[in-house]
């Protein structure tokens, strides 16, 4: 968990474990920046700096859902005691049923002297699967975690933020100031800015995003989480940027999840693995 081996462990160590057990990091400029402002296609689409900043970011996890499947990056930066680690994922999501497959890959220096092969992840309501987990788990096998029990709700364990979960915390947006018009990736977006409230974006939340939600609400030391969030003029969420920080006895320990989306309108296909390819035995760390 890793909430808990921060808190137990602290310093370099502890961040290996993490890195080790899939937490993944990202940097603030990892997909480009966010060049100069950009003009409307003139399709006649409405544009979204007119409407109330709380209401779109509000309704961008059912934009998403509207949309269906989408291509996705994400990078997640981890730092505590003076040691940073990033690791980083691709895949695919289907907001529609909530499920997708991402490869996420480790660094070199997190993952030993010998390295680490990617991990696949199947994301699903509930439920987080990775296969090539290692620490003891046979290569035909899967790992599958409850996402409800964890306490971050699957926000930061698996190394990647929940695509679905990360468009339902701006359901828990405050404090939101309009960052202007600029491009990203040849798409005009709009930058907003704010924070997110983590039982009100769990109160808010759509039945199957729900029980995660709570328990991050439950089990982070900061239920506030400032973001960046970057819509396109249909009201898609192209990218955000959230930062979770956790206190505990050793240094703070901050972490920095970027999700980017694009390729709108792709078929998904996720099957997740039979109970018999479920790994049922003990995982070790390290």
């Amino acid at each position: 968990m890793v909430v808990q081996q921060y808190r137990d462990g602290g310093g370099a160590r502890a961040v290996r474990a993490l890195a080790v057990a899939g937490v993944i990091a990202v940097t603030a400029g990892c997909f480009g920046g966010d060049g100069e402002s950009g003009a409307s296609d003139g399709s006649g689409r409405r544009s979204v700096a007119s409407d109330r900043p709380l209401d779109l970011l509000g309704q961008a996890a059912d934009v998403l859902v509207e949309a269906g499947g989408a291509e996705t990056r994400t990078s997640m930066e981890t730092a505590a005691g003076g040691t940073r680690v990033t690791i980083r994922a691709q895949g695919a999501y289907d907001f529609r049923r909530q499920m997708g497959r991402l490869k996420v890959v480790l660094p070199e220096d997190a993952a030993g002297a010998d390295g680490h092969r990617p991990i696949t992840e199947l994301l699903a309501p509930g439920a987080l699967y990775m296969k090539n987990r290692g620490a003891g788990v046979p290569d035909d096998k899967w790992v599958r975690i409850d996402t409800t029990t964890l306490k971050d709700g699957n926000l930061l364990t698996g190394g990647v933020t929940d695509p679905m979960a990360a468009a339902e915390l701006l359901r828990g947006a405050a404090d939101v100031t309009y960052g202007g018009k600029s491009e990203l990736a040849g798409v005009t977006v709009h930058h907003y800015r704010g924070v997110a409230d983590l039982g009100r974006a769990a109160r808010a939340a759509s039945p199957q995003s729900r029980g995660a939600l709570g328990a991050a609400a439950k089990g982070f030391s900061k239920d506030a989480v400032p973001f960046d969030a970057y819509l396109d003029e249909d009201g898609r969420l192209r990218k955000v940027r959230h930062r979770f920080t956790f206190s505990s006895e050793g240094p703070e320990v901050s972490v920095v999840s970027t999700l980017l989306l694009y390729g709108f309108g792709l078929p998904v296909t996720v099957t997740l693995p039979d109970e018999d390819a479920i790994y049922t035995g003990e995982i070790r760390q390290g």
